[in-house]
């Protein structure tokens, strides 16, 4: 029988997590028919590179999705809240990497190895939305674990790459680094502080809590996905001066017990997922080593001591793929393979 191929746009197609999602469409040889690519009238008529040939972006419109299958959204919230509805309008299915839809009741919010049946959720508006990057990764190892085991509260502390906010932060990352190591002086525009050689513990704008905005999307997300809203979930969230790589400090209570070595061996055998975890060889995950791959590493996986039933673990993930681009492939490959 022959696979099915689709007609796919790309919106936001030249910013950073765009240019990954071309990529995993290639690297994955995700069933095309054609690729559309568009973006903001700025960078319409920029060539791309896919598959040997150059595609020309095209401008975001309402009127860019006629005959187009699938679009894979990563243009950030504003424009998504305009021009999703209008491609699902066309007959379009929107798979959105923004926090427009997240928690939207009528609009599933997906992470692959967790809940790929919520994806039959697109038929009432035509949207699939991408989770935040942080509950993408924490999620992937957490899933068999409240699955088995049952997840009563979980406290979770991220160490987030500057990449997470694009391509001028990562530059300016580089060029305060630069300065400072040529004691030159130096400006902070996209962080409110200097991001070299320091950690800021605020990502997102701040609301009436106290908590960030992106701390409450990891709470908010983490129990719409895993479908538990009796869930405890706390979330500190600290920008730090690495380029590509999120980092997770994760500590879980279940409601039964299961030892660390027992949650160990259980990991080994989930997809997508690679357990790095022998301290006396100085081995656990890195943001370097994440860094270009899709797997989620998890490791520093031990026993809470202090409580009956918990496990604490450090959870690496790159930001850009399977905290974006990657996630938001494999829902189209499943939306393309199960439904359309």
């Amino acid at each position: 029988m022959k696979e099915k191929q689709v007609n796919v746009a790309i919106a936001g197609a030249t910013g950073a997590v765009g240019n990954q999602m071309i990529q995993c469409l290639e690297e994955r040889n995700f069933p095309l028919k054609s690729l559309k690519l568009l973006a903001s009238e700025r960078s319409a008529g920029r060539k791309i590179r896919f598959k040997g040939d150059n595609l020309t972006v095209e401008t975001l419109t309402k009127d860019s999705f006629k005959g187009v299958d699938v679009a894979i959204f990563s243009a950030g919230g504003t424009p998504s809240k305009i021009f999703a509805p209008a491609a699902a309008d066309a007959g379009c299915v929107v798979v959105d990497n923004s926090s427009a839809w997240r928690m939207d009741p009528d609009i599933p919010l997906v992470v692959p190895e967790a809940n790929p049946h919520a994806i039959a959720g697109y038929k009432t508006k035509g949207i699939i939305a991408n989770p935040n990057c942080s509950t993408i990764q924490m999620i992937v190892p957490l899933v068999v674990l409240h699955r088995e085991y049952g997840i009563k509260r979980i406290v979770v502390s991220t160490y987030q790459a500057v990449s997470g906010t694009g391509k001028k932060a990562i530059d300016e990352l580089h060029d305060q680094t630069r300065s400072l190591l040529n004691f030159l002086k130096y400006d902070a525009t996209v962080y409110p502080h200097q991001i070299a050689f320091n950690c800021l513990p605020h990502i997102d704008v701040f609301l009436d809590n106290g908590y960030t905005k992106e701390e409450m999307k990891m709470v908010n997300e983490t129990r719409k996905i895993l479908e538990d809203d009796t869930i405890g979930v706390t979330a500190t969230t600290v920008r730090v001066p690495v380029f590509y790589g999120h980092s997770e400090s994760v500590n879980v209570e279940t409601q039964k017990h299961i030892s660390a070595a027992d949650y160990r061996e259980l990991l080994k055998t989930q997809p997508g997922i690679k357990v790095v975890d022998n301290p006396s060889k100085n081995e656990y995950p890195l943001a370097l080593d994440a860094a270009g791959q899709d797997l989620t590493l998890v490791g520093r996986i031990r026993d809470d001591e202090s409580i009956e039933n918990g496990i604490n673990m450090w959870i690496v993930a790159d930001n850009i793929r399977k905290g974006a681009a990657t996630n938001a492939v494999q829902i189209a490959e499943i939306l393309v393979k199960d439904y359309l």
